[in-house]
């Protein structure tokens, strides 16, 4: 509750938080539309394939000819990474090799890194925040987006005494969806593909948030931040509205969905016929808790908080999430508190690949919200075991041998190429953090 006055104090003092942004898109471009109306930050820098498009994306939010010129533009991210100006690195690509290249860049040079990049994080985050802490920057989960939101319920929850029973996001869900293709994403989203095409939405990103790889993408990075149980053969996606949050994510062991406390898991606004639920959370996160005892269980009901029939659940939830727009917490964070709005502290859960239809050897795998595979939740312990392939590395390589639909892609499936970085920091994370290392780490939860 205290950024605002210090940046004011490094505004007064003329000695602004001065940020370089990696990839001008979406959630980049958000953040860029706030910048003139943060007194104390400023975008010294902007790195993107296209420094043209980037510098239209800026004239799009609004911003004057005056700050574009005054904007260093580069088409070279690690040239955003190694700025002498620059305190504080926004990785927003959502690629995940650039995001571990880039990651690594700014932490070597000692920027703090705060990464839009989900995909890059839950690839590699662990052995990313790791090397971050060595080095005395943070390394940080991107506020505004799902992931550190709820981070920061957790956090809450936590520090206020209660045991956190769930945690998650809402989003819209049926199973077919896990096998929808680019070619009939839009179907989905109400749209003909000529007005996706006019409005500049490409259907392979909008196909991940639709078969469930950008839920389970999300849900890894919240179970490696917040030190919570994933579910062992996947997220579930039970149909919820916001009324009904304690009582579903709770343990079956008293009525609800869960194995157990403490769980990550994403509920769907449409009920499995189609139907849509009833006060929905598709663009909210929330928190279940659980009272630690008899009277603060009564003292939920005595202040009016909705709880399931046991009294001993409740849940809180925020309906909404402002992507780009809520960004600077995550850049003043990092710049003035030395504090990440969440980042990885274990290795918990990992998203891997999982074949959408008969997979033949000689097939060449397209990565997230492509036509070959989608993401799908898994535990690390098992991920790892089983040498599953991450979605992260499924982009670009060939199958050496058939995987038959929904059978998950291991790395004895493909042909990885060990000299690349990411299949380097990946082994090397995996390396570092094992079975062993996660099971020291349990009294987190």
């Amino acid at each position: 509750m205290n950024l605002s006055a210090l940046l004011r104090q490094r505004h007064d003092a003329g000695r602004p938080v001065r940020v370089a942004l990696i990839g001008a898109g979406k959630f980049g471009s958000m953040f860029l539309a706030q910048v003139p109306t943060i007194a104390g930050l400023e975008a010294a820098m902007i790195a993107d394939l296209d420094p043209d498009r980037a510098r239209e994306a800026c004239r799009t939010v609004g911003w004057d000819e005056a700050r574009i010129a005054g904007t260093r533009f580069s088409t070279d991210g690690t040239d955003a990474c190694t700025a002498g100006d620059v305190e504080v690195v926004i990785e927003a690509t959502g690629h995940p090799e650039a995001g571990i290249r880039h990651a690594l860049a700014a932490i070597e040079a000692g920027k703090h890194i705060v990464m839009v990049n989900v995909e890059a994080d839950v690839l590699a985050g662990p052995l990313l925040a790791a090397k971050a802490r060595e080095r005395g920057v943070v390394y940080s989960m991107a506020y505004g987006d799902q992931p550190a939101l709820v981070s920061e319920m957790v956090d809450w929850a936590r520090a206020a005494g209660f045991t956190v029973a769930a945690a998650g996001k809402g989003t819209k869900y049926l199973p077919v969806y896990h096998t929808v293709t680019p070619d009939d994403v839009w179907a989905h989203y109400g749209l003909t593909p000529e007005q996706a095409k006019a409005a500049g939405m490409n259907p392979q990103m909008f196909n991940s948030f639709l078969d469930g790889t950008k839920s389970a993408i999300e849900m890894a990075a919240i179970a490696n931040a917040c030190d919570l149980h994933v579910p062992e053969d996947g997220l579930r996606f039970p149909p919820c509205g916001v009324d009904d949050l304690a009582h579903v994510l709770r343990p079956r062991a008293v009525g609800g969905q869960l194995d157990q406390d403490g769980m990550v898991e994403v509920v769907s606004s449409l009920e499995r016929d189609g139907r849509p639920v009833f006060r929905d959370l598709r663009w909210g996160v929330y928190v279940v808790l659980k009272a630690p005892n008899d009277y603060a269980a009564a003292c939920f009901k005595q202040y009016g908080l909705p709880t399931d029939a046991t009294g001993r659940y409740a849940a809180m939830y925020k309906p909404f999430h402002l992507i780009g727009l809520e960004l600077s917490i995550s850049v003043l964070s990092a710049a003035l508190r030395g504090e990440p709005t969440g980042s990885c502290r274990t290795w918990r859960g990992d998203t891997v690949a999982v074949a959408k239809r008969d997979l033949k050897a000689g097939d060449n795998l397209d990565g997230e919200g492509g036509y070959t595979v989608y993401g799908r939740l898994a535990p690390a312990e098992r991920s790892k075991a089983e040498r599953m392939l991450p979605i992260g590395l499924a982009h670009g390589i060939r199958l050496t041998r058939d995987v038959a639909a929904g059978s998950v892609v291991t790395e004895d499936d493909v042909d990885l190429d060990p000299a690349r970085l990411a299949v380097q920091i990946r082994r090397e994370m995996c390396s570092r953090f094992g079975v062993q290392e996660n099971r020291q780490d349990s009294h987190l939860r």
